[in-house]
Order: structure tokens, then C-alpha cells, then sequence
């Protein structure tokens, strides 16, 4: 879409009818030029978040994890997509509210972590409630040392932010873990410490 890479209200006025076009792939070059001209406004960002389709609310994620500040509406959004149908959609919330350290997300991060059926969003929900370093989260991530693999690590990481006793004990017990990969991210943590 050129009218992304024009100059000018004009270009601007473009992409603004792209962004209600009935093609989904103009409406995300819409939404990604509009970002680029720092022209996305709160309702803009919460329209791309509620698009019907998919590949529109997972840009519209991507983008907004990258954004300055976004607003509290906006972010209240982003926590409710948690519970979208698609699977990359949970990933890309769970991503966006780690990096906008949104602790009122904890709870609902909480629920995907511990219960949800993919892997890539328990692991997401896991590294953004350790980004996030509430200690409501701390039972949460002890817990995923008990998940698969890659989540066992991402597990050790978002630990980092964490001190206590009970971390101690769950970083000891992840010392001795199956995965040479888990016992390495321990030993990097410690390193880190020392």
C-alpha cells in the first residue's frame, strides 16, 4: 500500500479508509502506516484490537507491544483478548502486557498460564508475569517448573525477578531438572547473582 510511505494528511486520510476496508491484509498495511505516522488514536487501537479477523488483532498486538503508553482503555483490551479463540492471539496479549508491565493483567495471566490448552501461551503468560514482578505471580511461575520443557525455562528466567526462600527451593529443585537446557538456565541465573 504506497499511500502507507506518502506524506501528507493525504496519505493519512488513506489509510484511514483502509482501515475500514473489507480486505483484512489493507486493513493490518493500514494499521502498521497509521503506526508508523504516530497516528494511531485509543478508539483506532481498540477497533484493530475487537477486527473479527484474526491476522488484524494479532498485528494490531504486535504493534501495540512496541507502542509508547498506551491507554488504560486500550490495555483493558489487550487483557480480555486472554481469552480469544485463537491460540497466537492469547500469545501476542500475554506478550504486549508483559512488555507494557501491566499489573492489573496479573490475575488473567494467572488463568492462562495454569490452564490454558497451548503450550506458546502458558509459556507467554509465564515470561510476562515474570516482566511484570508481582508477587501474586510468584506461586504461579514456582509452579510452571512442572510444565514442559521450554516453559520449565522461561520459567527460570521470569524467576530472576523474584527473591525468597521459596525461590531458592524451586531453583534447587529446577538445578537437578531432566532438560540439560533448564539446569543451564539455572546456572546462568546464579551466575548472574553472583
Amino acid at each position: 500500500m504506497r499511500a502507507s510511505f506518502a506524506s501528507g494528511a493525504e496519505g493519512v486520510d488513506v489509510l484511514l479508509d483502509a482501515l475500514n476496508s473489507p480486505d483484512p491484509r489493507l486493513r493490518v498495511l493500514a494499521l502498521r502506516g497509521l503506526v508508523r505516522r504516530g497516528a494511531m488514536s485509543e478508539e483506532r487501537w481498540r477497533e484493530a484490537l475487537r477486527d473479527g479477523d484474526v491476522d488484524v488483532r494479532r498485528d494490531a498486538l504486535e504493534q501495540l507491544a512496541h507502542a509508547a503508553s498506551p491507554a488504560v482503555v486500550v490495555l483493558e483490551d489487550v487483557v480480555a483478548l486472554l481469552e480469544d479463540d485463537d491460540d497466537l492471539v492469547v500469545d501476542a496479549a500475554a506478550f504486549a502486557l508483559g512488555e507494557h508491565l501491566v499489573a492489573s493483567a496479573v490475575v488473567a495471566l494467572g488463568r492462562v498460564a495454569t490452564e490454558h490448552a497451548d503450550a506458546r501461551c502458558r509459556e507467554s503468560a509465564v515470561a510476562a508475569l515474570g516482566a511484570i514482578g508481582d508477587d501474586r505471580s510468584r506461586p504461579i511461575i514456582v509452579a510452571a517448573l512442572d510444565d514442559k520443557p521450554a516453559i520449565r525455562r522461561r520459567a527460570i528466567v521470569a524467576l530472576a525477578n523474584f527473591e525468597g526462600p521459596d525461590i531458592e527451593a524451586a531453583l534447587e529443585r529446577a538445578s537437578e531438572d531432566r532438560d540439560w537446557q533448564v539446569r543451564s538456565a539455572v546456572a546462568q541465573l546464579r551466575d548472574d547473582e553472583d
